[in-house]
């Protein structure tokens, strides 16, 4: 059994209650270490007004205690959460877990925190100073976003050869698709030919040298009886039902482009995986739920136990 570190996410959130709920479940297939020491955990059970597991692992303390105030993005919270998801990553590092699962924290806390991180992807890039690639979902539909929380109005220009290239061979090796990944465009109807924009002949170009460049480092892809990648698909037709049945891999040019169709289809199960890393990361796909943390209404946990599965069955 998998031993998987669960940072604890922003306490004045939903985090902590799926964590405590669903221990007892979560003990069945990983060992979980939670990243939250006792006196936090304590303070946050009371207010659930939930048990404490007599087996529910904490870890020391790694940062500093604070009043939890449910729903609330206050600085204290968004600091207690990054130093659990630090702690969580420390631990993975060092060899002393398997693999971090992250639950939700709050992007302005972690601003008002002095966090220079807008998130977990973005730091886990410069930890181990990689190109980590953000890809959501689940097993029935997996996306991957080549550009992520950047301004509408930049995607364009961050469309370039080298980086989509590099960005495709790093997926295709590291998320290890079944079929044929399906690449969206980025203009409508893929551009028509250059009509609604070019930018699809710099996605081909990559495409291709994508290609070369697996197949001569993989030379068991040449008896593969598919394409690895499709050409620059029509975005407005790449998530009907007829093409869904193709493929489970996608690759979105810009995050709406491809979690605005999840997250309609899988919302409730999707999870965030981190690929690309030295160290194995999945998280719950969804955010802090101020509006219902603490007020005894049922949270649902299909995303957080999924994203705990995936770790425990990884075969890294």
């Amino acid at each position: 059994m998998k031993k998987v570190a669960i940072s604890i996410g922003d306490l004045n959130g939903i985090g902590i209650q799926l964590a405590l709920e669903n221990h007892d479940t979560v003990k069945t297939f990983v060992e979980p270490v939670y990243c939250i020491d006792r006196k936090m955990l304590e303070q946050a059970a009371g207010k659930l007004a939930l048990p404490v597991p007599d087996d529910f692992v904490t870890t020391e303390p790694f940062a500093d205690p604070f009043t939890i105030r449910p729903g609330t993005v206050d600085a204290a919270s968004g600091a207690y959460s990054y130093g659990s998801f630090v702690h969580a990553v420390t631990l993975a590092r060092a060899g002393k877990v398997d693999a971090v699962t992250t639950l939700p924290i709050h992007k302005k806390a972690w601003e008002l925190a002095g966090i220079a991180y807008k998130g977990h992807t973005d730091a886990l890039r410069d930890f181990f100073d990689a190109e980590a690639i953000m890809m959501l979902g689940c097993p029935e539909m997996y996306v991957a976003l080549f550009t992520e929380h950047i301004p509408l109005r930049d995607v364009p220009k961050a469309i370039n050869e080298a980086d989509l290239t590099r960005f495709l061979v790093d997926f295709y090796r590291t998320a290890r698709p079944a079929s044929t990944v399906a690449v969206l465009g980025l203009n409508p109807h893929a551009g028509d030919d250059g009509v609604l924009g070019n930018e699809e002949k710099i996605i081909q170009s990559a495409i291709d040298s994508a290609t070369a460049i697996l197949k001569k480092e993989i030379p068991s892809l040449f008896t593969i009886h598919y394409s690895l990648f499709t050409e620059p698909m029509v975005p407005d037709i790449a998530f009907t039902s007829h093409i869904r049945s193709r493929y489970t891999h996608y690759v979105a040019m810009y995050h709406d482009q491809g979690l605005a169709p999840l997250k309609a289809l899988h919302f409730d199960e999707g999870i965030n995986i981190s690929l690309n890393l030295p160290i194995l990361r999945t998280s719950v796909d969804h955010g802090t739920a101020f509006d219902i943390a603490y007020r005894g209404k049922t949270v649902y946990a299909s995303s957080y136990l999924n994203a705990l599965k995936y770790a425990a069955g990884h075969p890294d």
